[in-house]
């Protein structure tokens, strides 16, 4: 009988997982959405990453980011050939990003797996949190299947990413919207937020319009109002506030 294991979008999810599911979980502490993703290999990526959140996040060192974020990769790594993982994401931008790279590093295994994607039903595509057991339980018996075809492409997603190859990436996306028409929303907005002129970027103009809307330079209500506009983004609080910081800066 196959292993089964479920690569989760965070601990929230991990928390609330329906205990009738089998398999062994992972959980994906990561926000690769933000920051510097320079690195060829997995031990390049950590260490860029490890410096960029301690650097970034006060609170939380390089040590606690390989104790708590590097582990769960590693657990990626050591997943038996021809098991079964459930890739368990959003359709945001934040979430797509990780499960890019988690395709990455699975194709760099040189084994065969047998990949499903567990996506939130129909008016929670941006939040497991919404959906109770019974949901997720529902969610994962309509898991979609990722072919062999969809793999190869899906795992390039991530390269292009690190190089900032948009154009690739919306070639890409193309090839897949049929059965994956959640992509180009997602790259989209990827590319919309790449400042040009003028412009800084659409979460940060969202921010700005809405600072100037509400007529507040308080955090709560400017995040809040935030995510109703840009959910597509999947950005947390932490990283709306260091946009907020930057805007404010700015003004």
């Amino acid at each position: 009988m196959r292993e089964q294991y479920h690569i989760l979008n965070g601990d929230a999810l991990k928390e609330q997982f329906p205990k009738s599911i089998p398999g062994k979980i992972v959980v994906a502490r990561e926000c690769l959405v933000d920051g510097d993703v320079e690195g060829r290999s997995l031990e390049e990526l950590l260490a860029t990453r490890a410096y960029f959140i301690s650097a970034t996040y006060h609170g939380y060192s390089e040590e606690d980011y390989y104790e708590e974020t590097a582990h769960e990769f590693y657990k990626i790594r050591l997943i038996p050939a021809n098991s079964v993982v459930n890739l368990w994401f959003e359709d945001d931008l934040f979430c797509q990003v990780n499960l890019w790279f988690i395709l990455h590093l699975l194709y760099g295994q040189h084994k065969q797996y047998h990949i499903w994607l567990v996506r939130p039903q129909v008016g929670h595509e941006y939040g497991f949190g919404s959906m109770s057991s019974a949901n997720l339980v529902e969610a994962f018996e309509s898991r979609i299947s990722i072919e062999p075809i969809d793999f190869d492409l899906l795992r390039r997603l991530w390269r292009h990413y690190q190089l900032n190859e948009t154009g690739e990436m919306l070639h890409i996306t193309g090839k897949l919207k049929i059965k994956f028409p959640f992509l180009q929303p997602a790259v989209q907005a990827h590319i919309d937020r790449i400042p040009a002129n003028n412009n800084p970027g659409k979460p940060q103009q969202t921010l700005i319009d809405i600072i100037d809307e509400l007529n507040t330079d308080e955090f709560g209500p400017v995040f809040r109002e935030f995510c109703k506009r840009e959910s597509i983004y999947g950005f947390g609080d932490l990283q709306v506030k260091r946009m907020f910081d930057e805007v404010k800066k700015g003004q």
